[in-house]
């Protein structure tokens, strides 16, 4: 049986799409999962159980509105870690 929050499988294809073309913002591991828990915290779960249900989820994605969403929090996610990277203090 699945189970899963749907939403960090579009935040992670996205992120990683966004990252390949930009130069301005680090690539470093902690800098990935702070976007990503940042974009995540803005953004409403969707969680699956069946694969019917990550069937469904997946085609609500091509809504251009989701996708709108998605890359609008991974955007400013990217914007804030970019200003304040926490990499330097582990």
């Amino acid at each position: 049986m699945l189970f899963k929050n749907y939403m960090e499988e579009v935040v992670d294809t996205t992120l990683e799409e966004i990252l390949s073309r930009r130069d301005d913002v680090c690539k470093c591991e902690r800098c990935r999962m702070d976007i990503k828990a940042l974009a995540l915290n803005h953004l409403p779960p969707k969680y699956v159980v069946t694969d019917k249900g990550y069937v469904y989820t997946k085609v609500n994605e091509l809504e251009s509105q989701f996708k709108a969403d998605v890359t609008v929090a991974v955007t400013n996610a990217m914007k804030v870690v970019r200003k304040n990277p926490r990499h330097d203090q582990e």
